[in-house]
């Protein structure tokens, strides 16, 4: 039995494929492979979609999936707080845009409705490309990231009633009001289902799917939730968007929304292509080259009324120059939602076929245009903040400045702390010694019952399993100094050595096994030190953890005998009040001491001088050491040449560590 959709997946994706490969040769954003694979599979170029329809369902089913994750990274608490931004903001950028754009449409002949429902169209931007690009940065929790994320959801809102508003433009709708007042009613009766699914249905549920220890069924539940929230809103008219941003919000509220974003993400990841490519596939190539020095010019014009306009909502909010570049350079794109309103608007008899293609051609070229703004924003704001400007405007910036809004206060992600994987025996123990030296920490499990000791212990507890890379993210593992692998699944903790180092080569990975002859397993992966269960466990991981923040050995050692001689009561009870030793004052801060391995003899490291490589010069670290074979080089110097196989004893700060290991690797 022949599947037609199955040969359309195979055909586009296989196509993108094949770009992307080249695209990242040229270090060119994805996305731009996935919209150029629509363009060549689309009806006007290579013609080789033939169920258009399916390949358009699957691309909304990626733009719930994107909405959901976001909807997870925000809360409610955040996006009351963002209310303002939210009404004032996204009312002046949309409603200046639809003013603006329809006086410059009846200038030019266009008629007034026409206009309006162009000025609709215009003042929408992309929320599946612009969350993408921020939620791959970590940017969505910064203050120009909350702006945008306020004006988008604004837009993302403001859609509906301009769908409804669409046929009155066309004269052709009946009793407008009468619908618009059913509407309100109907989402005021979604909200309240909402809130009651938020309050009592959605923890008991989780809780209990959870408690089964089932991962299939945590991943079906919670695409369950995040498909029903999204059909409940389109059934009233709403969008399936809409809907599923709410589910989001609502799981953001538990415990175990960052295992919920690490389970959904790879379905986002395969679904948000088909809608770049079904984007790309509406373009007219022939339209499009014949018109080309007209579409050019209304693209400038298009991106710079744009930009004034989000300047301006951006100033009215009281933010600095830097933030109002950063969104500026953020939503000046014309969006996926104006795609949805331009098929209802050409139903209606407001845009002609010709109007049409120049506004696919405008869309599409804004959207190719986002990542590589997006790319260079920080780049671009830096120099614009700082052009010479009269003393009265410099004046008058400082005092936006001074009385910008208060930002909701973010918690500090934490840095140069000890990760605690398993809240085991040992995990308990571990975190019980940090916390009475004073170490940040923090630890994340999988398995129910511990971790909702730890929360009544009101320790810093992750839900999640630590072999996915988002919750590894979530734990800022890439600026840990030691992480501490506590758990008895040897295969999992493969994995998890692996996936750390996939974040960071600096930190020391300290692991806990049941037998000796996994320790050679584990190291070969990437551990710095494996700890058999036939030694103290507790006490020799927390000493070597120590030693890496650089404690003084008798202080070590005084630590050890006070445990000792106290019949281990440290480890089974917290003393009220200050913790007492510090040993914050002994660390040498972003320096590391690493081993590096000289794994490949393609690079441009290998068979050169220390000198020769510029590993001081270029990467700005220190070769204090070198072991070739079975020998020890301690006497280094610029000459000293490095060969493949060599163990690169390296002293530096983490980032340029990281740097110069990518290189070894390669």
């Amino acid at each position: 039995m022949e599947i037609p959709i199955l040969k359309d997946i195979v055909v586009i994706l296989g196509l993108s494929i094949f770009i992307i490969l080249v695209f990242q040769k040229l270090k060119v954003p994805s996305l731009l492979g996935f919209l150029l694979a629509g363009i060549i599979a689309g009806p006007h170029a290579f013609n080789l979609i033939s169920s258009r329809h399916e390949v358009e369902l699957l691309s909304e089913i990626g733009i719930i999936f994107l909405l959901f994750i976001i909807g997870i990274e925000l809360s409610l608490k955040g996006l009351a707080s963002m209310k303002k931004m939210i009404l004032l903001g996204g009312g002046v950028q949309v409603g200046g845009t639809i003013l603006i754009t329809a006086a410059i449409a009846y200038f030019f002949g266009i008629d007034i409705n026409s206009g309006i429902f162009l000025g609709f169209l215009f003042s929408l931007s992309s929320t599946a490309i612009v969350l993408k690009l921020f939620q791959e940065r970590g940017e969505v929790t910064s203050p120009h990231g909350r702006i945008t994320v306020a004006i988008l959801i604004f837009q993302d809102i403001i859609v509906v009633p301009m769908m409804l508003l669409t046929p009155l433009l066309a004269g052709k709708a009946e009793n407008i009001w009468l619908t618009i007042g059913i509407l309100l009613l109907k989402i005021l009766g979604v909200g309240i289902v909402i809130y009651l699914l938020a309050i009592y249905v959605v923890p008991r549920v989780f809780k209990m799917v959870v408690k089964t220890k089932n991962r299939e069924l945590f991943i079906l539940t919670t695409i369950v939730f995040c498909f029903a929230i999204a059909w409940l809103t389109s059934s009233v008219g709403l969008s399936l968007a809409l809907g599923a941003f709410f589910a989001g919000l609502i799981i953001s509220e538990s415990d175990y929304s960052h295992q919920a974003t690490a389970n959904v993400l790879p379905f986002r990841e395969i679904f948000i292509s088909f809608f770049f490519i079904s984007v790309g596939s509406l373009l007219n190539l022939k339209f499009f080259f014949s018109h080309i020095h007209w579409i050019l010019l209304l693209i400038v014009g298009v991106i710079l009324l744009k930009m004034l306009i989000i300047a301006f909502t951006v100033i009215l909010l009281k933010y600095p120059p830097r933030t109002v570049f950063m969104v500026v350079f953020s939503i000046f794109q014309v969006g996926e939602f104006s795609l949805l309103l331009s098929t209802e608007g050409l139903k209606n008899g407001l845009l002609g076929e010709n109007l049409y293609q120049y506004f696919l051609a405008i869309s599409i070229i804004t959207m190719g245009l986002t990542p590589f703004i997006m790319n260079y924003a920080n780049q671009l704001t830096y120099y614009l903040v700082r052009i010479p400007i009269p003393t009265a405007v410099k004046h008058r910036l400082n005092h936006l400045r001074k009385n910008a809004p208060k930002e909701e206060v973010q918690k500090e992600a934490l840095k140069d702390h000890l990760v605690i994987i398993g809240y085991g025996i040992n995990g308990k123990n571990i975190s019980k010694a940090a916390r009475n030296t004073n170490i940040p920490y923090t630890i994340v499990d999988l398995e129910p019952e511990a971790f909702q000791e730890a929360k009544k212990k009101e320790e810093p507890i992750t839900f999640g399993d630590a072999t996915n890379p988002v919750i590894l993210k979530h734990l800022n593992v890439q600026e840990a100094r030691v992480v501490v692998i506590a758990i008895s699944d040897p295969a999992a903790t493969k994995k998890i050595i692996q996936a750390v180092r996939a974040f960071t080569q600096t930190a020391c990975i300290i692991v806990r096994t049941r037998y000796v002859r996994e320790i050679e397993d584990n190291i070969r992966l990437g551990a710095d030190e494996v700890i058999p269960e036939e030694f103290e466990t507790s006490i020799e991981i927390f000493s070597r953890v120590l030693r890496k923040y650089l404690i003084p050995f008798d202080e070590i050692q005084n630590f050890i005998n006070q445990v000792r001689s106290s019949d281990y009561e440290m480890l089974t009870s917290i003393k009220e009040g200050p913790h007492s030793p510090s040993y914050k004052h002994l660390n040498i801060p972003n320096k590391e001491i690493v081993t590096l391995s000289v794994q490949q003899g393609t690079n441009s490291v290998v068979g050169k001088t220390i000198e020769g490589a510029g590993i001081g010069r270029d990467y700005g670290v220190t070769v204090l050491a070198i072991k070739r074979d079975k020998h020890y080089l301690t006497e280094i110097s610029p000459d000293t040449k490095i060969e493949q196989g060599d163990l690169l004893y390296i002293f530096g700060a983490p980032n340029n560590i990281n740097n110069l290991n990518k290189i070894l690797s390669l």
